[in-house]
């Protein structure tokens, strides 16, 4: 199918690196993207700075001619982006760094050996790393593409040590744990396991639900069809059951070669920022609670335990206008039950042997608080 697509597309003789002048970035722009992700709602971003094909959207010193500045948009992306992000948003920076390339004779000729030479890590990956992190000061170093080769080959110890030790972003940065084969979901700040990891229950150890709102793809298709996208419905179930078991969502989009974002990825970040506006007391700075989840179907708990506060957030809204929430234990005269954006305590009902009814408001569609979720804030519960 690939082969039949270049066959009937381009040249004859087009190889991939011809692809380097057709990336024109010519629409992007910084701060429009920058002003997207502060309207998703989202603490921190994540820009692929390289991936596997070793195309670098900096002007790296170490990958000569095959960068955004030698070659198609001419331009120091990662640095445009970085300082929009800062500049005007609360965000996190963060970049994303392939370990390995696909095509780079230093990586293919040290894999024909085994890894028992480091040809391409000393003169390629290392140099920069340390170039990125010194330059645009990352505060998530989303590392990828191990190649199968070992850490010890990455020499990522020594490189980490030196990140948290020595780097100017020691005091803040949060790193992965995709640093060579077999580190993956055992070592890391945060554990990504693999891509679109979604346990549905608790972990140990913090992590991350790195998926993509294109349910085939991480890039942009143009053939992609709008059944192809997930809805603001289920990213918005992906994001409470992923908090609700500890995780944190890293939403992937795909922009065009020209550096725009297609409008359904912004109606999607735009969307889940409405959502978050209501629900975001729900979500942020946030634990997870004793219980992940109900016998009431779709319903998922997150909790806030200094304010003796537990968040029961339910995807679907009953007719009856009674929520059963099997896992609370309530205490007449203390407990209290509100609404997120609704405000006015809430009439419910202990039962026997265990569990609550609560009475949901009589609400008009417009004057519900959202549209897609709701969270039920509970007060002095166990």
């Amino acid at each position: 199918m690939y082969v039949k697509f270049m066959e009937d597309n381009y040249r004859p003789d087009f190889k991939y690196e011809d692809f380097g002048p057709l990336f024109t970035a010519r629409f992007f722009n910084a701060s429009y993207w920058a002003d997207v992700f502060q309207a998703s709602g989202a603490k921190y971003t994540v820009l692929t700075s390289k991936h596997h094909e070793g195309f670098t959207l900096w002007g790296s010193k170490h990958s000569w001619n095959w960068n955004a500045v030698d070659v198609g948009p001419k331009r120091d992306l990662v640095k445009e982006l970085e300082a929009a992000i800062r500049n005007r948003t609360d965000l996190r920076f963060g970049l994303y760094y392939s370990l390995f390339e696909w095509f780079h004779p230093l990586f293919l000729e040290d894999k024909s050996r085994s890894f028992h030479q480091q040809q391409f890590p000393v003169s390629k990956t290392l140099p920069e790393l340390y170039e990125l992190v010194n330059k645009y000061q990352p505060e998530v170093l989303w590392s990828d593409g191990d190649g199968d080769a070992p850490d010890d080959y990455w020499n990522s110890t020594v490189f980490l040590a030196w990140l948290y030790n020595q780097s100017p972003v020691r005091d803040t940065v949060v790193t992965n744990d995709r640093w060579g084969f077999g580190t993956i979901c055992k070592h890391g700040g945060y554990y990504t396991c693999s891509d679109r990891y979604h346990p549905g229950h608790l972990l140990p150890h913090k992590w991350e639900n790195c998926m993509t709102i294109d349910k085939f793809s991480w890039g942009y298709r143009r053939d992609a069809r709008l059944s192809d996208y997930l809805t603001i419905e289920e990213l918005v179930k992906e994001l409470v059951e992923t908090v609700s078991c500890g995780g944190n969502l890293l939403m992937n989009i795909g922009p065009t070669y020209d550096g725009t974002i297609p409008v359904i990825f912004e109606e999607r970040l735009r969307q889940m920022g409405t959502w978050l506006k209501v629900n975001g007391e729900a979500i942020y700075e946030t634990y997870p609670w004793r219980s992940q989840s109900d016998v009431t179907p779709d319903v998922w708990y997150t909790s806030k335990p200094k304010q003796k506060l537990v968040y029961a957030i339910y995807l679907k809204w009953p007719t009856s206008r009674h929520l059963f929430l099997g896992q609370p234990i309530a205490t007449l005269g203390a407990t209290e039950i509100k609404l997120l954006g609704h405000g006015q305590p809430l009439n419910w009902t202990s039962l026997k042997p265990n569990g609550i009814l609560v009475e949901l408001p009589r609400l008009t569609f417009d004057q519900m608080p959202c549209k897609w979720g709701w969270a039920l804030a509970l007060t002095n519960v166990i």
